[in-house]
């Protein structure tokens, strides 16, 4: 059965059930700030989910295209996908428990002919510490519909409570979700891994069972922002929502891999005709290769659907993760020796030198080690766009080990900022007058430091800085000084800076009680230290220095990062304009060219 009879089936199904059919929304949501993309189908159905009426009813479904970012690194086995289609469909305050389960069941098992011995369900085991209480009601359904004791399985919050946000401690005040009943089909020709447990189960990682679809009871809504439950009734951080609603998601993709008992979704019809191109043009064979093209496959996929949403390569929000995709995915193209088709070919083209300048940085460091620390790991990175398993593959060839779990860590630092960030768009709440923590803006960071020390060389210690707005496109650096700049003073300057970028200069950072950074000489020309308090900085400061030493650097100032680690990745500046702000305060705007 191909993936477009699936669907189609099921939106027949659920369209005879009363259900009113609606189309996918985009994979970009509209005025939703907290999230890049459409990840689920029940994220545009939000409002109505919390009350507001839809206009089409209390019975709705639909294939929802789905995005979702935080899996690119899981793409390479036989199941995960960044681009899906979640079949889906709601109860807006009408059926609840009995239908829900019952029409799931009977379409997966009826409509689609999977065999219900094949089928295991979990239920939620309850967290009395919330006051939220055990799912019997769903076990006893499950049960009478012919799914024997020894096939349903309790779980706690981790995996049978849905909201957005996860787990209830981590669920937002206003945040609905609930518990929810699972479905997964077991590919009983797969021999259980004993590496992932003595005894299989339907949450076992070995690849016997594979997650369908999975019911959600959404009748629950966060109310306070405790994430230490209460012992008594009073306080308790969940209500009931003023309607409960069912929502189902089922992965398409993984649907049809259950209906044709085969375990890898690459297989599936979808990917059947890239898949032979990319074969034909490599010369290998995906059996021996499943790696590489499973993120060949995966990632130009949703790349494509990306673009079709409207999203555009960059250093910002979607445009950055189109760019991640397209990257990891010529990376594995390189290992099947072919290239990306036309579509994506500029991307590759810019990436390739890229790529050029990431490999000489990882053989730079390499002598003589036996570990790729984290923070090594992170700028091959987030500076030259490195995914982590690269670098990983690349110290195995040389023997080396890699601080995995440390990157992980700076990582998951390094996300949350990019969701601040991107959240707070035009206010800029970054330091350091960044709009973001990409690549090009970091580089723009560092260069704002050579820039303000090689205009105090030209011009004279009257230079200050005054502010600094920072884009990947472009840096802005406002300083005092009372005229305009001669062309020979902007050349000068614009020499000093490429000098110092050629010279390959460390960039580092050592922090200092606020008394002994301020004898380092370091620049600070904000917060004023008036009476000897600490200002705008704290007792504790940052001393971000380029050079070899603190005591011989070109250029150390007080900042909250984020730089570059040498001054050898940022290209050529150029200055493209010189201009007045106001009294006293001049404007330069520059930019950072290939070498």
């Amino acid at each position: 059965m191909t993936v477009a009879e699936v669907r189609k089936k099921y939106l027949e199904f659920f369209k005879s059930k009363g259900h009113a059919i609606v189309p996918s929304s985009s994979l970009v949501p509209e005025n939703d700030p907290t999230t890049l993309f459409t990840g689920s189908g029940m994220q545009p159905m939000l409002p109505y989910l919390l009350g507001e009426k839809h206009p089409l009813g209390v019975r709705i479904a639909d294939s929802q295209k789905c995005f979702r970012s935080g899996d690119i690194e899981e793409v390479g086995d036989n199941r995960h996908t960044t681009f899906f289609e979640m079949l889906g469909n709601w109860s807006l305050g009408d059926y609840w428990k009995k239908e829900q389960l019952s029409w799931i069941f009977e379409f997966l098992t009826k409509e689609l002919g999977i065999p219900k011995e094949k089928l295991s369900v979990t239920c939620f085991e309850g967290e009395p510490k919330f006051g939220l209480p055990k799912d019997e009601e769903s076990a006893k359904i499950w049960e009478g519909l012919g799914i024997p004791n020894e096939r349903i399985h309790f779980y706690g919050t981790k995996k049978n409570w849905w909201s957005r946000a996860g787990v209830p401690e981590n669920m937002p005040v206003g945040e609905p979700g609930g518990p929810d009943s699972e479905i997964f089909y077991e590919f009983t020709h797969i021999e259980h891994d004993p590496k992932f447990g003595e005894k299989c189960h339907p949450n076992c990682d070995c690849g016997r069972f594979m997650e369908i679809g999975n019911s959600v009871f959404m009748e629950y809504r966060k109310v306070t922002d405790n994430r230490q439950p209460t012992t008594d009734n009073k306080g308790r951080p969940f209500e009931k929502l003023k309607q409960r609603n069912v929502d189902f998601g089922g992965g398409l993709e993984r649907i049809t891999a259950a209906v044709n008992d085969e375990p890898d979704v690459f297989k599936l019809d979808v990917f059947a005709a890239e898949l032979g191109r990319l074969e034909k043009e490599s010369g290998k064979r995906y059996i021996d290769n499943p790696k590489a093209f499973r993120i060949v496959l995966d990632h130009t996929r949703a790349a494509r659907e990306l673009k079709k949403a409207g999203v555009a390569e960059s250093n910002l929000g979607q445009g950055y993760v189109l760019r991640r995709l397209l990257r990891r995915a010529i990376l594995f193209a390189d290992r099947l020796g072919i290239t990306l088709d036309k579509q994506f070919r500029e991307e590759e083209e810019k990436f390739r030198k890229t790529l050029k300048a990431g490999m000489r940085e990882f053989e730079r460091f390499t002598p003589g080690k036996t570990e790729v620390s984290a923070g090594r790991a992170f700028i091959l990175f987030s500076t030259y766009g490195l995914p982590i398993d690269i670098t990983i593959d690349l110290a195995k060839e040389k023997g080396m080990t890699v601080d995995v779990a440390g990157f992980e860590r700076d990582l998951q630092t390094y996300m949350k900022h990019h969701k601040e960030i991107s959240r707070a768009g035009v206010e800029k709440k970054f330091k350091g007058g960044l709009a973001d923590t990409s690549e090009m803006s970091v580089k723009y960071h560092t260069a704002t430091h050579l820039l303000h020390q090689a205009l105090r060389d030209v011009l004279g210690k009257e230079v200050q800085q005054k502010g600094s707005n920072i884009t990947p496109e472009r840096l802005r650096f406002d300083f005092a000084f009372p005229r305009k700049m001669t062309e020979e003073e902007k050349r000068k300057v614009e020499s000093i800076v490429n000098e110092k970028i050629q010279a390959e200069l460390p960039m580092q950072k050592v922090v200092l009680p606020l008394a002994e950074a301020e004898k380092t000489g370091a620049l600070h020309f904000f917060g004023d230290l008036p009476d000897g308090k600490a200002g705008k900085y704290g007792e504790q400061v940052n001393v971000y220095y380029i050079g070899n030493s603190l005591e011989t650097a070109y250029s150390k100032e007080f900042c909250g990062g984020p730089h570059v680690t040498n001054t050898g990745v940022l290209g050529v500046f150029k200055i493209q304009r010189e201009e007045a702000v106001s009294a006293g305060v001049r404007r330069i705007k520059g930019a950072l060219l290939e070498g």
